[in-house]
């Protein structure tokens, strides 16, 4: 079949992309080396569609299937994506991914190669030709062009060649395979789409169950992404699979999503709004309670599908404050020890189980998590961890909202409901960075959590630099108990750089005490009456920009997003197929940046002495500066490196 009739196809509705697939992930590498073999007249490989009725095709986009049937792509989507934005000049209908990787492809009539546009290179240069243009209004008005300029007259022939040779791509036959026939129910063909798909992006059973479920109901993908951006608005990222995790253990009490099997649209309908509402309300419950307010502070995300189905078992709300206080014990402890760090189903289904009867639920979910500790204790040398992604770090933000901890530019409590979230909170060094750097310390000990407390942005900036044994004087004299407030050791010797190690030590056991004591209020409450607690199911969709301690980091995060590429994991735990973190870098695309396609993508500055070779066996290609990682983004996905035509 011609290039040309599969786009008409894809035109008049007969062509389609299945609801299972994922979007476009190409590259500008990918783009020219396509249309480089078809220039040359190399195979790209045939097509597999799916020849189903048009009712009942669950498709991706807005445009509705042809009556009748349909033929749905289940491999070819990225050749025909890109085939269809060049000669086209437009995404398709059904397009969802990054324009950038096909846009503004030029051909040079001299070389035969095919390069994105850049003024400097290509503005005023008649041998640079507009592939798109080219496509949309044929060689003739080139060739006028070309006749124009005489010193281009003995090579026009070879030109005009290359000109029609480019041209006819649109002409170029593709081998297309149909799977067709009544037993070719979603399970099978997404079983045909994993096996000839081996060079892409494999369906998980996430992707299939939501694939049977887009059957009967072909909104739900876009229902549930509105959620999702609603909970981004709020400050709180989460993805596709997450959310529908918890409509699977909300609907069924089980953590496999093959456990949806049995669930109709209408059922995932009410699932999706039993989700959004669970969720929720426990974002406010912890976000009221714990102080964990965002994004970069809310840890242990799989507990959730656990609270959700126990809340809904509930009826949808919490008795009272010691209820409340008892299941965020569980929870707060399910994050500080990474219950699920490892195999995250089976141990969901292990505590889903212990849910019914739902009387006594949470007494049996602490026992479980205390047998799988041993002990529920904080020690010391819990808080020994280091980075902004340490299991550790929620807890010390959480001591600092809910325990008193004052600023120390203003003496003013810290807590989320005193302060405010329109007041976010800055990450402080005790000690400097560039301090302890000169002196010698490594990473993991500079970026300790000891070494790290919260403070406003005004009383950070005040601070700046300066060594700890003066600043700390001054804000000790000016907000007396302020330094205790955050569990900063009194002793003036323990603040001199020289004596930083022993410093941390004491600091790890204030904290570690106050931890246990918070805890143990969680558990055990007070001996007065119960209090009726109320929480909205609805979540505010405003909140207080979370700022990134490095500058080259936020300007980078800032440009990903303007370039529309996928968000990174911020200090990230790089985990053993068993949960055990084993280094944490400052960002990542652990999936990869084109996600199944490219390898995982990290970057780390300050480097380790053990990085380099946790990062190699974990398959990580890594950068050690912002620079060398940006320039990498640029070629992986095309972002011009020309300023005067790089799109944001």
């Amino acid at each position: 079949m011609k290039i040309a009739t599969i786009l008409d196809m894809i035109d008049l509705g007969s062509m389609a992309l299945p609801e299972f697939q994922r979007g476009y992930v190409w590259n500008r590498d990918q783009v020219r080396g396509l249309m480089q073999s078809l220039y040359r007249r190399y195979p790209i490989g045939s097509l597999l569609v799916w020849v189903t009725r048009s009712e009942g095709a669950a498709s991706r986009g807005d445009q509705a299937p042809a009556p009748g049937v349909v033929k749905l792509l289940l491999d070819g989507q990225q050749r025909i994506t890109t085939l269809y934005g060049i000669i086209r000049g437009r995404p398709p209908r059904f397009f969802d991914g990054n324009a950038q990787a096909f846009t503004g492809l030029y051909f040079h009539l001299e070389d035969e190669t095919f390069e994105f546009y850049m003024p400097s290179k290509m503005k005023g240069n008649p041998l640079w030709i507009n592939v798109t243009e080219l496509m949309q209004n044929g060689v003739g008005e080139f060739i006028s062009q070309l006749y124009a300029l005489p010193e281009l007259a003995p090579n026009m022939k070879t030109y005009i060649q290359r000109l029609t040779a480019i041209e006819g791509i649109k002409d170029v036959d593709l081998h297309v395979e149909e799977v067709t026939g009544e037993d070719k129910t979603i399970d099978v063909v997404v079983d045909i789409f994993n096996r000839v798909n081996s060079g892409g992006t494999k369906l998980s059973q996430g992707d299939l169950a939501l694939a049977k479920i887009c059957a009967g109901w072909p909104e739900a993908r876009q229902a549930m992404k509105e959620v999702l951006s609603v909970w981004e608005k709020a400050g709180f990222h989460f993805n596709l699979d997450w959310l529908l995790r918890n409509i699977t253990t909300i609907l069924t009490g089980e953590a496999f999503f093959s456990a949806l099997k049995d669930v109709d649209a209408q059922q995932f309908q009410k699932g999706l709004a039993m989700a959004r509402d669970a969720c929720n309300y426990l974002l406010n419950v912890i976000s009221g309670r714990l102080g964990l307010d965002h994004d970069r502070v809310l840890g242990g995300r799989y507990a959730f599908p656990v609270m959700a189905r126990y809340l809904v078992l509930r009826g949808g709300k919490l008795k009272d404050a010691r209820e409340r206080d008892r299941l965020l014990y569980w929870y707060v402890h399910s994050f500080l020890w990474g219950r699920f760090a490892g195999s995250t189903e089976t141990v969901l289904n292990q505590d889903l189980k212990v849910l019914e009867p739902v009387e006594g639920a949470l007494d049996r979910l602490i026992e479980q998590l205390r047998l799988s500790r041993g002990s529920l204790i904080i020690r010391p040398e819990d808080f020994a961890g280091w980075s902004l992604g340490a299991r550790f770090y929620p807890m010390l933000y959480l001591l600092t909202r809910v325990c008193g901890a004052r600023d120390w530019g203003s003496g003013v409590p810290l807590s989320a409901n005193l302060l405010g979230k329109l007041n976010a909170l800055q990450v402080h060094h005790i000690f400097p960075k560039a301090l302890l750097y000169d002196y010698g310390y490594q990473k993991a000990e500079v970026n300790a959590i000891a070494n790290l407390c919260f403070l406003t942005q005004g009383a950070n900036l005040a601070i700046s630099d300066n060594r700890p044994e003066v600043y700390l004087e001054e804000v000790e004299r000016r907000f007396p108990g302020a330094l205790a407030s955050q569990w900063v050791p009194l002793e003036r010797e323990l603040w001199r750089v020289e004596n930083y190690r022993d410093f941390l030590a004491e600091r790890r056991r204030l904290l570690a005490v106050a931890a246990n004591r918070f805890l143990d209020e969680l558990l055990n409450g007070s001996a007065a009456a119960p209090v009726a607690v109320n929480y909205s199911t609805v979540l505010n969709p405003t909140t207080a920009p979370v700022p990134v301690e490095d500058d080259e980091i936020r300007a980078l995060i800032e440009w990903v997003k303007l370039n529309g590429l996928p968000k990174p994991e911020l200090d990230f735990e790089v985990c053993s197929p068993t949960g055990e973190v084993l280094t944490i870098v400052d960002l990542a695309w652990p999936a990869g940046v084109q996600e199944g396609y490219s390898q995982p993508v990290a970057l780390v500055l300050q480097e380790d002495k053990d990085q380099n070779k946790i990062l190699n066996q974990a398959g990580y290609r890594y950068f050690t500066s912002v620079k060398d990682l940006r320039a990498y983004l640029e070629t992986m996905v095309g972002i011009s490196t020309d300023h005067e035509t790089s799109v944001v």
